[in-house]
């Protein structure tokens, strides 16, 4: 399928909405493949699949190919360790092809749900380092250099620092399998259960610190952190030595920017600024729902991140 970038479209100053022949093309994307609007966004972000697949079909190729006509020059696909090889192959071709950059993928440890590390177990450690071993076979076929890592439950029958310190233990082998291939783990505090051992941005600071490794680093999911310890701008700052990887979605709701309480566009500029600044590039995955249904929710989302991008530098 021959496709060109017709149409660039900046979707009004204050990034209010697609045109109409960017709508259209969105409803007719098989039928109109020569007319597209491809916005410039300032920063990579990474959809995921089945975002889009209203418009684009469930074919996660074709996925990919709409993505791209969009102007978003990332993906992010969690469960990239578990699809068929021929099928991950296949995918990084079209993204080469493409020219997309590969995101995160979670590194699947397996165990049965005994992962945590902060146990200390010889036999959890296992399972992690075999994880890590996959994950590398996993990133060579697919051009990733990101994965995602959380080691697990609080143990709440030993002391806090002896758990922090199984942690920093068994991040430190897995660095070891994961840096001579160029693969950083990027441990991810959440917000999801009280029960996680990895909540906050600064315990993950310290733990990045002493593992001190580049092949172990920070993803800075600001949907979690809002509700774990909200001050995003500051602990962006804080963190930022160790930042690899951002994810977002709003709150409440884990939908697409604009349609809850935090201030994107602000964050976005802020983080804009620094990495120029430092001569970075960092990939936002957009790891939220749509708020939405359809077409018209996917049309939405990419709305939303035209508004959300459109801060003055």
């Amino acid at each position: 399928m021959q496709r060109r970038n017709f149409v660039k479209s900046t979707l009004g100053a204050a990034g209010l909405g697609l045109t109409a022949a960017a709508e259209s093309v969105a409803d007719n994307w098989h039928s109109q493949p020569a007319f597209l609007a491809k916005n410039n966004f300032k920063l990579k972000y990474a959809p995921h699949f089945g975002m889009f697949e209203n418009s684009a079909g469930k074919d996660p190729i074709d996925q990919l190919k709409f993505m791209s006509d969009m102007g978003f020059t990332a993906l992010e696909d969690n469960g990239m360790m578990g699809r068929d090889v021929a099928l991950q192959e296949k995918i990084a071709k079209e993204m080469t092809r493409l020219g997309m950059t590969m995101g995160v993928f979670v590194l699947d440890k397996g165990g049965n749900g005994q992962n945590t590390l902060a146990a200390g177990k010889p036999e959890y450690i296992e399972i992690f380092l075999n994880g890590c071993r996959k994950a590398v076979e996993t990133a060579k076929r697919v051009n990733a250099k990101f994965t995602t890592v959380v080691p697990g439950d609080f143990e709440r029958n030993l002391p806090i620092g002896i758990q922090t310190g199984h942690v920093i233990d068994a991040l430190r082998r897995g660095a070891d399998i994961l840096a001579p291939a160029g693969l950083t783990m990027v441990l991810e505090p959440l917000s999801d259960t009280p029960n996680l051992f990895l909540r906050t941005s600064d315990q993950t600071y310290e733990i990045c610190r002493a593992v001190n490794s580049p092949a172990c680093k920070i993803l800075f999911d600001i949907y979690h952190m809002q509700k774990n310890e909200g001050h995003i701008i500051p602990h962006i700052n804080w963190c930022w030595s160790e930042i690899g990887y951002f994810q977002m979605g709003d709150n409440p709701g884990r939908k697409e920017p604009t349609t809850g309480e935090i201030n994107y566009k602000n964050i976005f500029k802020h983080i804009y600024q620094k990495q120029k600044a430092e001569n970075k590039e960092f990939i936002f995955g957009m790891e939220h729902g749509n708020s939405q249904p359809g077409k018209d929710g996917e049309m939405a989302v990419i709305k939303a991140y035209v508004e959300s991008d459109s801060f003055t530098v």
